[in-house]
């Protein structure tokens, strides 16, 4: 993990004043680091019967779309608003630095699905919870979450209800 970590730039007061904002561009341009990033992030689910990973707009979707190929599983965005045609499922939710909007396209889930929750960041953890109501309310079955980068000082895990794992690779 520590080759993961020396790959991962602070960026201070961005996006706005007070933010420390955690750069994973780093780790995404050097292939080796991202491939066993990805790696990790696959191990606690594999055999668990994950039929579709959900990534999280806009860097979930890197990780995301790379942990569904590893772990033989279709991709389903979640986006931010306006960039899904209808019909879509919409949950709003708080930011660390503001609110916003979370959707889905409402038949991008079948009912019963299995799916694992993929986001780079676990910030004060509105939008992994926001995404976490958008699996439910497409009658899909969540087995958990993954993050790259969790910052337990804003205490985003406490917004997640205990019943499904949550699996971080670095803590800030």
């Amino acid at each position: 993990m520590q080759d993961f970590a020396a790959l991962i730039r602070a960026v201070p007061d961005f996006p706005s004043p007070g933010v420390m904002f955690r750069d994973v561009t780093p780790l995404l341009a050097d292939a080796g680091a991202f491939a066993r990033c990805i790696d990790a992030l696959a191990e606690p689910w594999q055999g668990s019967g994950v039929q579709a990973v959900g990534g999280i707009e806009a860097r979930g979707f890197i990780f995301g779309a790379a942990l569904a190929q590893k772990l033989h599983a279709g991709f389903v965005p979640l986006r931010k608003p306006g960039k899904l045609p209808p019909p879509v499922v919409s949950v709003d939710y708080q930011l660390e630095y503001g609110s916003d909007r979370l959707q889905a396209q409402r038949d991008a889930l079948k009912p019963g699905e299995r799916v694992l929750l993929v986001d780079d960041v676990l910030a004060t953890g509105g939008t992994l919870a926001a995404a976490r109501l958008l699996v439910e309310q497409l009658g899909a079955e969540l087995v958990g979450a993954s993050v790259v980068i969790e910052l337990p000082g804003l205490q985003g895990r406490d917004r997640w209800r205990g019943d499904k794992p949550l699996h971080s690779l670095l803590r800030y």
